[in-house]
C-alpha cells in the first residue's frame, strides 16, 4: 500500500485515477493546482510515496510546481501527465527529476506499470539509505576478558535466527550489541528497526508495533506500517522491553509465536519474517516474580542471553574508550586531541562510572569542547571524577536558601536525565515523582529533556 497524490485540474481525471489506484489498495489524495499540492506537502502529516502531476494547471504550471518541489527537498517520484506533450516539455521535466512522462488520454495499464516501477525504485533508494544508516557508527572498543567474550558471543549468535535477550545497565552498550548482531547476520542487508518500549505511551504502543489504518483512532490521519511490518525480513530491536505493559506483552508473544498480526483498525492478516532482539536493564526474573513480566514471553525471548558488562567491571577498557571518543569529537569540532597525566588516568580508571559508556562518551565530548589545554590533570576533570568538592564560591553566589535549593535540584535532575538517556518516565521513577510533576519541575527550572550536566 502506498499513498499517492493526484494533481490535475480536471475533476473527472482526479476521480477516475483515484478510484483505480484505490482498487489496487493505495491511499489517494488530490489537488487541483500546483499551489494546492505544495500546501498539502508542507503539512506534517502529508507524506506521499508518488505524485501524478498534470502539466497544464491554473496558476503555476506542472513544470514549475515540480521545480519548487525539488527546491523544497521533496524527492518522491513524480509522474508527469499531459494532453499536449512536446519533446521539449518532456526533456525539461526529466531534467527536473520527473520519473516518467505519460500522455493523455491515459492508458491505465501503462499508468499502473509506471507507478509500480516508480514505487520499486523508491523502495530500493530507501533501502540503500537504510542500509547505510544501520551500519554501527561505533566500534565495540575494549580488550578486557569481558568485552572479548561478548564479541565472541555476538559472532556466534549473529548467523542464527535465534532470538536474543541482551541484559545490561543503562548506558552500557546494549543497542550497539544489537546492531552488531544484525550487522554480522544473514539479515544484514534487510532493515534493522528499533523501538524504545519505555518511550512510547501505552495508548500508542500497539499502533507503533503493528501499524494502523487511516481513521482507526482520532490522530490516525493516514495509514501507517508498524515496527514489525517495517522489519519484515530483518531485525526488530525492542529496547527496554520490561517497560512494556502486560497487555502489550501478550500481543507481542502471539506475534512471536505466529509471525502474523493485523493493523489496528484492520482485518487483513499480515505475515512477517522478523528476528527479535530484546534488551532491558531490569532483572526479568524479579519482574516475573513481582507480576510485571510474563514468564512465557521471557522464555520466548531468552533463547540466546547476552550480558553487556558495566564499565566498572572492565576498567582496563576505560582509557581505550576515552581515547576513541576524544579522537572522534576532536575531528568533529576541529579541536586538538587531548592527553592525560598519570594522575588523571588513575582518576578516570578509579571512577565507578554509574552511567557507563554513555557517561564516558558525554564527558569526553565535554572535555574536547571546553578544555583550554591539551594535557589534562586530575583537577581538570569533572568533580565527580576529580573528587573536588564545592568551595565557598559556590555557596557565596546565592542570595537565599531557595536559590541554592533550585540550583541543586536543577543539577540533580539534569544528572538523572543524562543517566537515563533523557527518558522522562524512567527519571521520574528514580526521583519518585509523578511524571506530570517532573514536567512541571523541569519547566520551572528551565530544563530541557536533552539537557546534559
Amino acid at each position: 500500500m502506498a499513498r499517492i497524490m493526484i494533481c490535475d485540474d480536471e475533476p473527472s481525471i482526479r476521480k477516475t485515477l483515484a478510484e483505480i489506484l484505490e482498487d489496487e489498495n493505495h491511499d489517494c489524495d488530490t489537488a487541483d493546482s500546483g499551489e494546492s499540492l505544495l500546501n498539502q506537502l508542507r503539512r506534517a502529516e502529508a507524506r506521499f510515496d508518488a505524485v501524478f502531476l498534470d502539466v497544464w494547471l491554473p496558476g503555476i504550471d506542472g513544470v514549475e510546481t515540480l521545480a519548487k518541489m525539488r527546491e523544497q527537498g521533496y524527492q518522491m517520484p513524480v509522474i508527469v501527465i499531459s494532453g499536449h506533450a512536446t519533446l521539449d516539455l518532456g526533456v525539461k521535466a526529466t531534467k527536473l527529476g520527473a520519473f516518467d512522462f505519460l500522455e493523455k488520454p491515459l492508458n491505465l495499464d501503462k499508468v499502473m506499470v509506471t507507478l509500480n516501477n516508480a514505487l520499486k525504485q523508491q523502495q530500493l533508494e530507501r533501502r540503500q539509505a537504510q542500509l547505510e544508516a544501520q551500519i554501527p557508527e561505533e566500534e565495540m572498543i575494549g580488550g578486557s576478558n569481558a568485552i572479548v567474550a561478548l564479541k565472541e558471543d555476538i559472532q556466534m549468535a549473529a548467523p542464527s535466527t535465534g532470538r536474543v535477550l541482551i541484559l545490561g545497565e543503562s548506558g552500557s552498550g546494549k543497542e550497539l550489541a544489537a546492531r552488531r548482531i544484525h550487522f554480522f547476520s544473514d539479515r544484514a542487508r534487510e532493515p534493522f528497526i528499533e523501538m524504545n518500549c519505555a518511550a512510547i505511551p501505552e495508548n500508542l504502543i500497539e499502533s507503533e508495533l503493528f501499524g494502523h489504518h487511516k481513521g482507526s483512532f482520532t490522530d490516525a490521519k493516514e495509514s501507517k506500517a508498524g515496527k514489525f511490518e517495517q522489519a519484515d525480513g530483518g531485525t526488530l530491536f525492542l529496547d527496554e522491553i520490561a517497560d512494556m505493559s502486560l497487555n502489550t506483552q501478550a500481543k507481542v508473544l502471539r506475534v512471536l509465536q505466529e509471525q502474523r498480526f493485523h493493523r489496528v483498525g484492520g482485518s487483513k492478516v499480515i505475515k512477517v519474517d522478523v528476528r527479535v532482539i530484546a534488551a532491558t536493564n531490569k532483572d526479568l526474573e524479579a519482574e516475573i516474580e513481582a507480576g510485571h513480566f510474563r514468564e512465557d514471553l521471557y522464555y520466548r525471548l531468552n533463547v540466546i542471553p547476552l550480558r553487556v558488562p558495566p564499565l566498572r567491571e572492565r576498567p582496563e577498557d576505560i582509557m581505550l574508550l576515552i581515547a576513541y571518543f576524544i579522537k572522534q569529537f576532536a575531528g568533529r569540532y576541529g579541536r586538538p586531541n587531548l592527553a592525560f597525566t598519570p594522575e588523571a588516568e588513575r582518576g578516570l580508571c578509579g571512577y565507578h562510572w554509574p552511567g557507563n559508556v554513555r557517561e564516558l562518551r558525554n564527558i569526553a565530548e565535554r572535555l574536547v569542547i571546553m578544555s583550554r589545554k591539551s594535557v589534562l590533570d586530575l583537577g581538570d576533570l569533572p568533580r565527580q571524577i576529580s573528587g573536588k568538592s564545592e568551595d565557598s564560591s559556590w555557596f557565596g553566589k546565592f542570595d537565599s536558601l531557595r536559590e541554592a535549593r533550585e540550583d541543586f535540584e536543577r543539577r540533580y535532575i539534569e544528572y538523572q536525565l543524562n543517566e537515563n538517556g533523557g527518558n522522562i518516565t524512567k527519571t521520574a521513577e528514580i526521583l519518585k515523582l509523578e511524571r506530570s510533576n517532573l514536567h512541571k519541575k523541569m519547566k520551572q527550572l528551565k530544563i530541557s529533556p536533552s539537557t546534559q550536566p
